[in-house]
């Protein structure tokens, strides 16, 4: 759980920033929104950053990422996801 917390809390810094309202883990609707945010940043334009990233880095992403999705599926079941799989 502590990764998924982590991975909240730097969207909540980046929200925070142009005073957008914070997700929490709380709510079904803003777990969706996770689960949104991680396919989001799963698709391989995002997580390559256009294939400008090492393959060290991207591999350590997609494993930080899949980690948090694992999290936030066992916290809830029912959100849905498209690129992880």
């Amino acid at each position: 759980m502590k990764e998924l917390k982590e991975y909240v809390n730097q969207k909540n810094s980046w929200n925070a920033l142009f005073n957008k309202k914070g997700l929490s883990l709380t709510s079904a609707e803003d777990r969706q929104r996770i689960a949104d945010m991680i396919d989001s940043d799963l698709s391989p334009e995002n997580l390559t950053c256009d294939g400008e990233l090492p393959r060290a880095t991207v591999i350590a992403r997609h494993k930080q990422l899949t980690r948090v999705a694992k999290q936030l599926l066992a916290l809830d079941p029912s959100v849905k996801f498209y690129e992880y799989s």
